[in-house]
């Protein structure tokens, strides 16, 4: 394992300074406005009390949503949106209170005879604040930042849910493909990241404390380099979103869901587009579940997504369950380009459909080969589904209609693509996986068969936005050259490649487009 985190190690080393450069760029930006908000509140709450009271309960309340939640809200906010926009906005708001806090707990903490002394000098309110209570009130406002600088780095991972580029992505894609180097090579960077923002904002405290004992001035510069060292780090993260002399050249943003499968064909995509076009690609990948991409689809963050017709029919346009692919597809497409101006392009050639998957020796002995069978098991039978699959039309509400199935046990939520693992592990003993999964045949799963035929056609088709196809009209022929060239096996292979091989899923989907002729030579 140690070999293996360094091998990988060795070869993202400059992608994964680049991600930490973004990652501390944004947590830089979103500390330094939540200064600029919170300790003017602060300066004003600490003279009035309703104000504080106030201002303190709001800030509490924003810290108390759950930090998925919030950036949901936040997407919604910003009509879809997705990248740093929206992640700025949530951690800016998860900044406040604690330099709120610490900027009233500091100018409330000054001794009035100080204060005192300044009036009697002849200070105005003015001049007493700026010469005489924020120098005293300094070293704990700054406290507070230095809690808010440390909360956000970690913050900051979460928001690569919705696009933001930093080091949460590793571990994104890490969960995703269930390879625990990945997940180590995006966190272990971020634990030293809000170590490192946590020690140099520490020597800065105690530097401006000025009940301090005897300051070494050689620790001052070293808590300065630090500082600097890392407002640079941070300056090199912007410049590599906004590059001087950057290209004048229209962008196009392709976005995916969770999951290898999803990531793979987002670079199909995203590859057949910078073969055969002058556009720049923008990749925003693994973003979540179907209701965020196709949000952000609709309101204009994404230009493009893969998504199922099955998942269309039933999430999206909450329309009933149909069980004919073409006339799920022809639906589709008419109801996404009347109510949405979305357009539906040609399905790639496979399907894949909600696998009901045991572990092959336990439906053996219990004698289960089809859903309908695990009637008699319902007592004991421990299941296991997906966020996604829990609250689906065409997810669990419908099986259990479909089948009857009520489960002694209550089925364990948890991220689809721990449930592999949580099978294999004997930790339940049903899940709901993809049919397309490489995972069913490496940890030997028994699908079981869909005898009451709930389950509606999942046909992969690329959605675009009609406004984009009218901009560049050619990406329809482009994007349409993948229409019949995926079958199912292949897509099992690709996916095994990428989720038990460890093979990167961008080298897997160049490879499969340079087998199929569909790039020009390189």
């Amino acid at each position: 394992m140690p070999h293996d985190w360094l091998d990988l190690l060795s070869s993202e080393w400059w992608s994964l300074l680049g991600a930490t450069a973004a990652h501390l760029e944004l947590v830089v930006e979103a500390v330094t406005l939540a200064v600029l908000v919170g300790v003017p509140l602060g300066i004003l709450a600490a003279r009035r009390p309703l104000l504080e009271r106030t201002a303190v309960g709001v800030s509490g309340v924003l810290q108390t949503v759950p930090s998925l939640a919030l950036l949901g809200f936040l997407l919604i906010a910003f009509r879809g949106q997705i990248g740093k926009a929206p992640a700025l906005a949530a951690l800016v708001l998860y900044a406040l209170l604690p330099i709120v806090k610490n900027t009233i707990l500091g100018l409330q903490s000054i001794d009035p005879g100080v204060r005192e002394a300044a009036i009697a000098l002849g200070m105005t309110p003015w001049q007493r604040l700026r010469l005489v209570e924020l120098p005293l009130a300094v070293p704990i406002v700054l406290g507070g930042v230095r809690v808010a600088t440390v909360a956000s780095v970690g913050m900051a991972t979460i928001a690569a849910a919705i696009g933001a580029r930093g080091l949460g992505s590793y571990i994104f894609r890490g969960v995703a493909l269930s390879d625990t180097r990945l997940i180590l090579l995006g966190s272990v960077p971020s634990a030293l990241l809000a170590l490192g923002c946590d020690a140099a904002l520490g020597e800065a405290e105690r530097l401006l404390d000025p009940a301090r004992p005897r300051y070494s001035r050689r620790r001052g510069w070293i808590a300065a380099m630090a500082v600097g060292l890392l407002l640079a780090f941070a300056a090199w993260g912007w410049l590599l979103d906004h590059p001087i002399g950057g290209s004048n050249r229209p962008t196009i943003t392709i976005g995916s869901k969770d999951g290898s499968e999803m990531i793979l064909l987002g670079h199909m995509l995203a590859d057949l587009v910078q073969a055969h076009t002058p556009l720049r690609v923008d990749r925003r990948f693994n973003l979540g579940g179907t209701l965020v991409c196709y949000n952000a689809l609709r309101l204009g963050g994404l230009d493009a997504y893969v998504e199922y017709t099955g998942t269309a029919l039933t999430t999206i346009l909450k329309a009933p369950v149909q069980t004919d692919p073409q006339a799920v597809l022809e639906r589709v497409r008419t109801e996404l380009k009347d109510r949405d101006h979305v357009v539906c392009l040609d399905p790639f050639g496979f399907e894949n459909n909600f696998a009901i998957l045991m572990r092959r020796d336990q439906a053996q002995r219990l004698e289960i080969r089809q859903i309908s069978d695990l009637l008699a098991h319902k007592r004991d039978i421990r299941p296991g589904f997906g966020p996604e699959f829990m609250n689906r039309p065409d997810g669990y509400p419908g099986l259990v209609r479909a089948y009857g199935l009520e489960f002694a046990h209550a089925p364990r939520e948890m991220d689809r693509n721990l449930l592999y693992r949580a099978l294999t592990q004997e930790s339940i003993d049903l899940a709901a996986g993809d049919s397309t999964d490489g995972r069913i045949a490496a940890f030997d799963l028994f699908q079981l068969d869909d005898d009451h035929r709930f389950f509606p056609p999942y046909q992969a088709v690329p959605l675009v936005r009609a406004e984009t196809l009218q901009r560049f009209p050619e990406l329809r022929e482009i994007l349409n050259r993948l229409a019949d060239k995926i079958d199912a096996a292949a897509m099992r292979q690709m996916n095994r490649e990428v989720d038990q091989e460890g093979k990167k899923p961008e080298e897997v989907a160049h490879s499969f487009l340079r087998r199929k002729g569909l790039l020009l030579k390189d």
